[in-house]
C-alpha cells in the first residue's frame, strides 16, 4: 500500500470533495465515479500504456466516451457533507461558508502573524492566543530580527516577479506552443518519456524532452508524482548561445504551474540542458497532465546579448 504524507492527504481529501460534485457516466453501462478518480484512472492507464477501463464492468473509458450525469449530480449537492475541520454534517449549499466563516475549529492565523508570530490553530483558540502572544511585547531589536527574515522572504518571491520583468525587455524574445507526445524506450524494461515535434524559436531549432518521476520504474505504484524536462538545441550555431528559458501552462489548460526561470549557454558541444523540474502544485495537477492524450505547454526563450 502507498502511504499519504499530510500534505497530500489533505490535497487529496480537498480534490475528493471538490470532485463529487463533477460526477461522470464513466462507461457506456452508466458507472459512475468522481472527476478526481476518473483523471486518476486515465493517468494511471497512460503510466502503464495501457487502456483505460472501467473498475467495475471492465468496458474501454475515455474522456470522449464519459459524460457527465446532471441528476446524479444534483442529488449528490443535496446530500449532507463533512466538515473538513469539525467533521459535523451540512448542507453542500452552506459547506463553504460554513468552513470559512462559522466553524470554531477552522485553521486561522494570529494577528500578530504581521510582526512574525507563527501560530496557527482552531478559531475557538485564537482569543486566548492573542491574549498571551509573546510578539507584541517584544523588544524593537527582537522584532527588528524576525522582520528581516520576513523581508527576505518576500524579497524571494519579489526576484522571480521582476526578473520575469527584466527578461520582457530584452530584444529578442521567442515562444511557442509545445506538444509533449509519450513514447517508450526500447529498453527490456521500457520506460515512459514524453518528447515534442522539433519547434523553432529565435531561429533556432529545438526539442523539449519530459520525463515522470525522474524515469521511476513504476510510476504508476508511486502516490507522489512529478514532471521534469530538459531543454535540447538541435540547431548548430556558431558562438555559444546564452538563454533564458520558462514553461507555462498552455492557453487553454487549467493545470497550476508556479513559474520559474531557468538558465543555460548552449553551445556545439553542450546542447543539452539538465532535467529541471517542472514546477506543477501538487500530484494532483500533475495527473491532470498525465491523464490528457498530450501534454500542451507553452516555451518562452529570452536570448541574452552581451
Amino acid at each position: 500500500f502507498n502511504v499519504f504524507s499530510h500534505g497530500e492527504m489533505t490535497s487529496f481529501k480537498s480534490n475528493f470533495i471538490g470532485g463529487l460534485c463533477l460526477l461522470h457516466s464513466a462507461c457506456t453501462n452508466g458507472h459512475l465515479m468522481c472527476a478526481g478518480c476518473f483523471i486518476h484512472l486515465l493517468a494511471d492507464a497512460r503510466l502503464k500504456e495501457e487502456q483505460a477501463t472501467c473498475p467495475n464492468c471492465r468496458c474501454e473509458i475515455s474522456k470522449s466516451l464519459c459524460c457527465r450525469n446532471l441528476a446524479v449530480e444534483k442529488a449528490v449537492s443535496e446530500l449532507p457533507c463533512e466538515c473538513g475541520f469539525c467533521l459535523k454534517q451540512f448542507p453542500r449549499s452552506v459547506l463553504e461558508r460554513h468552513q470559512k466563516e462559522e466553524c470554531q475549529d477552522r485553521v486561522t492565523q494570529c494577528k500578530y502573524k504581521r510582526i512574525g508570530c507563527p501560530w496557527q490553530g482552531p478559531f475557538h483558540e485564537l482569543t486566548v492566543h492573542e491574549a498571551e502572544c509573546s510578539h507584541p511585547t517584544k523588544t524593537g531589536n527582537e522584532l527588528m530580527g524576525i522582520l528581516d527574515e520576513m523581508d527576505q522572504s518576500h524579497r524571494k518571491e519579489m526576484q522571480l516577479y521582476n526578473g520575469i520583468f527584466s527578461l520582457l525587455c530584452f530584444e529578442k524574445i521567442g515562444f511557442t506552443e509545445v506538444q509533449f507526445r509519450p513514447y517508450r524506450t526500447d529498453d527490456f524494461i521500457t520506460r515512459l518519456y514524453y518528447e515534442t515535434p522539433r519547434f523553432t524559436v529565435l531561429n533556432q531549432t529545438w526539442v523539449l524532452k519530459a520525463r515522470v518521476n525522474d524515469s521511476e520504474r513504476n510510476p504508476n505504484l508511486s502516490c507522489k508524482r512529478t514532471l521534469s524536462f530538459q531543454l535540447i538545441l538541435k540547431s548548430k550555431v556558431n558562438s555559444a548561445l546564452e538563454c533564458s528559458y520558462l514553461l507555462l501552462k498552455g492557453p487553454y489548460d487549467d493545470v497550476r504551474i508556479n513559474p520559474v526561470i531557468y538558465h543555460y549557454v548552449f553551445s556545439n558541444d553542450a546542447n543539452e540542458t539538465d532535467y529541471m523540474p517542472l514546477p506543477i502544485i501538487d500530484s494532483v495537477e500533475c495527473n491532470k497532465l498525465l491523464a490528457a492524450k498530450n501534454i500542451n505547454l507553452r516555451l518562452f526563450i529570452f536570448q541574452i546579448q552581451k
